[in-house]
């Protein structure tokens, strides 16, 4: 997919610097926000847990390959950003902020729906190493086939080995497909959490591509 290439550019490498430090999850974390509407620096810096000055960099990075474009209330998508923000909502159309459970690794939990990305998903284990290198502690990879959650090696009817409320609670809150994969980052803290899942379901788009 063109748009999700485009994406991938953007996104490759950790900007590090003096006050300065992101990586692609919060470049497409940026995205999904801006996509929202338009919104300030400052506004911005907080829903993604960086500094003014790690968001200046990430502006205008992003304005640099004509995803973003800022005035004097903000920032907001070009056409092109436009573009880039319906292919990757199709991709990842649902995330949810979800309880403790015995998938859980840490107390803060957040699951993020990957549209197909069970037919590129082996063990899991590149998944969990992504969301680690992002600050979760952990994450575990599902697959959704035939109606059912798989845990790949481990389990091929996860609500029959292991009953547990929150597979309701995902078909709920997530509303899979089958060959969708669902992705859940731990942390100590929610932004870890959901950074950990987005950085992991990254990993899955790349393969995808």
């Amino acid at each position: 997919m063109k748009e999700l290439d485009e994406l991938l550019k953007v996104m490759k490498g950790r900007y590090a610097g003096p006050g300065v430090s992101f990586g692609g999850h919060q470049i497409l974390k940026a995205l999904m926000i801006i996509g929202e509407g338009e919104i300030g620096r400052g506004r911005l810096a907080r829903e993604l847990g960086i500094g003014e000055g790690a968001v200046r960099t990430l502006i205008r990075r992003m304005v640099s390959r004509g995803l973003v474009k800022t005035g004097a209330r903000g920032c907001r998508l070009s056409r092109k950003g436009q573009r880039i923000y319906r292919a990757v909502k199709e991709l990842l159309p649902t995330s949810a902020r979800i309880p403790r459970s015995g998938l859980s690794v840490d107390e803060e939990n957040f699951a993020i729906l990957v549209r197909g990305g069970g037919k590129v998903v082996t063990s899991g284990l590149a998944e969990r190493d992504e969301a680690i290198k992002a600050g979760a502690t952990g994450a575990t990879t599902l697959v959704f086939k035939k109606g059912k959650f798989v845990m790949p090696r481990i389990s091929e009817d996860c609500e029959r080995d292991h009953p547990d409320p929150i597979w309701g609670i995902l078909r709920d809150s997530l509303s899979p497909r089958d060959w969708d994969a669902i992705i859940i980052g731990s942390a100590r803290d929610r932004k870890n959490a959901e950074y950990g899942a987005i950085s992991a379901a990254i990993s899955l788009l790349k393969r995808m591509n």
